[in-house]
């Protein structure tokens, strides 16, 4: 069992605090161990006496430091004012990410967990890329995923019951004036398939129920408030029943995420962000994570932004990175069997 490779997020932003808190809570159970990959600077700042950080030369050497320990792989980087965002962090933002990554990807890790960045920020340095998942995507390119490859996001919670909401997105980060465009055979097709691949491997379960949400208000009203469920949706539907998937035809949003509702399937497909996104956070904002789909590797995030607002008053809570910590635990444990 390989370590966990954390990254560095924006460190204007809550990410140093909320990696403190969750090493706290996390430094005796061995499975989680994770190492930072960050300037030490940044973690030394803001640490406590009994929090000391420990320089490692290798991923491999995280789990005999963890314990006693916060591991941190270090790379460039200056120091950093907590609620103020700089431009001038980028590179050792994105150099974070892209050394998580590739060492994920040699084996050296198990999965990657992302700290929040601000994409405003990044931007502003010139990133080109619409936020983390698109990014990601990119870095791993050439890799072959284990099931139908994506990226596809997907937002999980708690739902209240012994049950995860698991929602998957088949738009992501554009206009909302632009999703229907979008909102293609082939769009909706590879995001259900990268969902139902991920729901089987990276979720263990063997035969997945999938809802799939409409794009207009009822689903179309039988095409009186809008024709792309007709059209679009409901064809890649059929198709992927014909295949010996369980999948409805599109359903409408707005009764599809309350309790009842949500025994009958094991997953959703969403049509745009705040679709699904608004139902996930509602139900458990505080420990819901996002999860990159559809990529040869286990990538986790808390499910949450950088809050400069509240960056170093020591109030941020560590609930959603503990559990995209333990989530990609649980994804990584599956895919290798």
């Amino acid at each position: 069992m390989k370590p966990l490779a954390l990254t560095l997020g924006d460190p204007a932003g809550i990410g140093p605090e909320i990696t403190w808190k969750a090493w706290d809570r996390l430094r005796r159970e061995p499975d989680l161990a994770f190492a930072v990959i960050a300037p030490p600077e940044t973690l030394q700042q803001i640490a406590r006496a009994d929090h000391p950080v420990r320089e490692i030369s290798a991923l491999s050497d995280t789990k005999a430091a963890f314990a006693d320990a916060l591991p941190v792989l270090a790379i460039e980087g200056h120091a950093a004012r907590p609620g103020h965002p700089d431009p001038g962090h980028a590179d050792t933002i994105t150099h974070s990410i892209r050394t998580a990554v590739s060492l994920t990807l040699d084996g050296q890790a198990d999965a990657v967990v992302t700290n929040p960045i601000a994409k405003d920020v990044l931007y502003r340095a010139g990133f080109s890329f619409p936020g983390h998942t698109e990014y990601l995507g990119a870095l791993c390119q050439g890799v072959d995923a284990p099931y139908h490859p994506g990226p596809v996001m997907m937002l999980t919670a708690p739902d209240g019951t012994d049950r995860d909401l698991r929602v998957g997105l088949t738009t992501i980060h554009i206009p909302v004036c632009s999703t229907c465009d979008a909102i293609t055979p082939d769009a909706v097709l590879d995001a259900a398939r990268t969902l139902l691949g991920a729901l089987r491997l990276d979720f263990g379960i063997a035969k997945p129920r999938l809802a799939v949400c409409g794009l207009n208000p009822h689903a179309g009203e039988g095409g009186a408030l809008g024709t792309e469920e007709q059209d679009i949706i409901n064809p890649v539907c059929r198709l992927l029943r014909s295949e010996g998937h369980d999948v409805t035809d599109a359903l409408p949003a707005d009764t599809l995420f309350h309790a009842e509702a949500r025994q009958t399937y094991d997953g959703v497909l969403a049509m745009y962000h705040d679709q699904g996104l608004i139902p996930v956070k509602t139900l458990d904002f505080h420990r819901g994570v996002n999860v990159t789909l559809g990529l040869p590797i286990v990538r986790t995030s808390p499910d949450h932004g950088t809050a400069f607002n509240i960056a170093g008053q020591g109030i941020a809570r560590p609930d959603s990175l503990i559990a995209a910590l333990r989530k990609a635990r649980e994804i990584a444990n599956n895919r290798h069997g």
